[in-house]
């Protein structure tokens, strides 16, 4: 049983173990987020976001470094590509991060995407509100980096950065993921390499011809990550951000935006394990897949023979 107090204390070895349980989706997961909720609300979310190989893990090096010399307790949650076998982390951002990790003031934990698109873990959410309630000022999540998927940052931040770096066709891969819509904030990582005024002014290009609703025209900051340099002026954009939105009334439609997205993944991963969990439904779950690899029967007819039983 896991101490809520504790985790309101802010104890880590305690955050961990509730993270871990809302991951696995254990027993009493759903009893210690219910005990939690009350105590979010008050952490600013920053999500990282981009191409393979932009440089997104330096940055969120720096960026928690620059926050915890502020003074400010920070969590970062990394998603990572999972195992196809154990369904755990293969890479491990932590690895990446040791000296960081060593700090008291920054808990650093990487999750599994679990085969959610997106590049979120399904229990991401969970794991952002057990640091929010646990006392964490910042909480940066840094997505896997699969470039076409991964919209549904902006579901769980308060701030969307775009890290893309010069010379790697980023801003066509924008354009196909889909992140120029949800991009607060836009990076040019590597700024020391070839071809960075280039890179500015085609996304200056882009983004003068996708106007938001909000109508933010989203800044386009220069930050060599390897060096840290460009940190203060990222941070300055992000509360640039976080104050334009505060004022103009978009937080509140925001926070319900993101609310009714999770209430519809809940329901939908309820359901879901409601219908497994039905006497039976497991064998024929196994014997169904067999009969469509062996192509006697379409996944479509599957599902509605699994849909068409009655609860046991």
């Amino acid at each position: 049983m896991i101490d809520i107090d504790q985790i309101f204390e802010g104890n880590p070895r305690i955050v961990a173990r509730a993270i871990t349980q809302v991951e696995n989706g254990g027993e009493g997961a759903a009893a210690l987020m219910k005990a939690v909720f009350p105590k979010t609300g008050r952490a600013t979310v920053i999500g990282i976001t981009g191409s393979p190989g932009a440089g997104k893990s330096s940055l969120v090096d720096k960026l928690a470094f620059y926050y915890k010399e502020k003074g400010n307790k920070v969590g970062i949650v990394c998603i990572d590509p999972s195992s196809p076998f154990s369904g755990g982390a293969i890479l491990g951002d932590r690895i990446r991060m040791a000296t960081l990790g060593l700090d008291k003031n920054i808990f650093i934990r990487s999750m599994a995407t679990r085969g959610n698109l997106g590049g979120l873990s399904r229990a991401t959410v969970d794991a952002v509100a057990i640091l929010d309630a646990a006392g964490y000022d910042k909480v940066i999540v840094e997505t896997v980096g699969v470039g076409q998927d991964e919209v549904e940052i902006v579901k769980t931040a308060d701030v969307s950065v775009v890290v893309l770096v010069p010379g790697m066709g980023d801003d066509i891969q924008a354009i196909k993921a889909g992140i120029m819509e949800i991009g607060d904030v836009f990076v040019i990582n590597k700024a020391d390499r070839e071809g960075v005024l280039r890179t500015q002014k085609e996304l200056e290009a882009l983004l003068s011809l996708a106007h938001r609703p909000d109508m933010w025209m989203p800044p386009i900051i220069k930050t060599i990550a390897t060096e840290n340099k460009g940190i203060e002026d990222l941070d300055a954009a992000i509360v640039s951000y976080l104050e334009f939105i505060a004022g103009g009334g978009e937080s509140s439609a925001r926070r319900v935006s993101i609310a009714k997205w999770r209430l519809t993944e809940l329901v939908r991963e309820r359901l879901l394990t409601d219908l497994l969990s039905r006497n039976g439904t497991g064998e024929r779950l196994e014997d169904l897949a067999r009969k469509i690899a062996e192509k006697k029967m379409d996944p479509y007819s599957a599902v509605e023979a699994i849909l068409s039983e009655p609860p046991a």
